[in-house]
């Protein structure tokens, strides 16, 4: 009579092992979602649902994300002429720092033209706006990175207001996308090699 126990047990335990995954599935989404909210001045004026939207840029990775957002179209662009939408989303765990459509304004326009131009001056200027490590609000404060380009970004905080080199205001930090941490920024980053020459 006692002769099924062990199988009973054994079956008990292998359905065991298969609820506990499935719970787990279950339960790892609520988990993900938790998850703070982009703070800035300029978040608000990310679109409020859809795929450009902070929600939205989250199921993309970065490259793609980006295009969904029309405050980020020139960058996009650049990203396209400089071939490196391929190696953004490819990427794993990386913080872009963001130059707004306003930041690229703020270069005059035969300049801006020029460096659209030049793929291998583009690629740096690009590459000098990832760090190829998740760079969380609190680090902002008084950080110093490496960017994929080779050269270190540095970032502060005053009142509130985090800077990247001393000149770039970031508007919207902390957008997640699938890959990236994203902070936008309201004026454009120059290596140091790409630097203009002091007269």
């Amino acid at each position: 009579m006692n002769t099924n126990h062990p199988r009973r047990a054994a079956v008990a335990a292998g359905i065991g092992a298969l609820i506990l995954p499935v719970t787990l599935a279950v339960a790892a989404p609520a988990q993900a979602d938790v998850r703070a909210e982009p703070v800035g001045p300029a978040c608000a004026s990310l679109p409020q649902q859809g795929e450009g939207s902070a929600q939205g840029m989250a199921d993309d990775p970065v490259a793609t994300a980006a295009s969904n957002n029309p405050e980020l179209s020139t960058l996009v662009s650049a990203i396209q002429e400089a071939d490196l939408a391929d190696t953004l989303n490819n990427a794993e765990n990386i913080t872009v720092f963001a130059p707004t459509n306003d930041a690229f304004e703020k270069i005059p326009k035969a300049d801006l033209d020029a460096l659209l131009a030049d793929k291998e001056q583009l690629t740096q200027v690009l590459t000098y706006h990832v760090v190829g490590e998740k760079v969380a609000p609190d680090q902002l404060a008084d950080g110093t990175f490496e960017t994929l380009e080779g050269a270190d970004l540095t970032t502060d905080e005053t009142d509130g207001t985090y800077t990247v080199n001393d000149s770039a205001k970031v508007v919207c930090g902390d957008v997640m996308t699938e890959n990236a941490t994203v902070h936008l920024i309201d004026t454009v980053l120059m290596p140091p090699a790409s630097s203009p020459s002091p007269s």
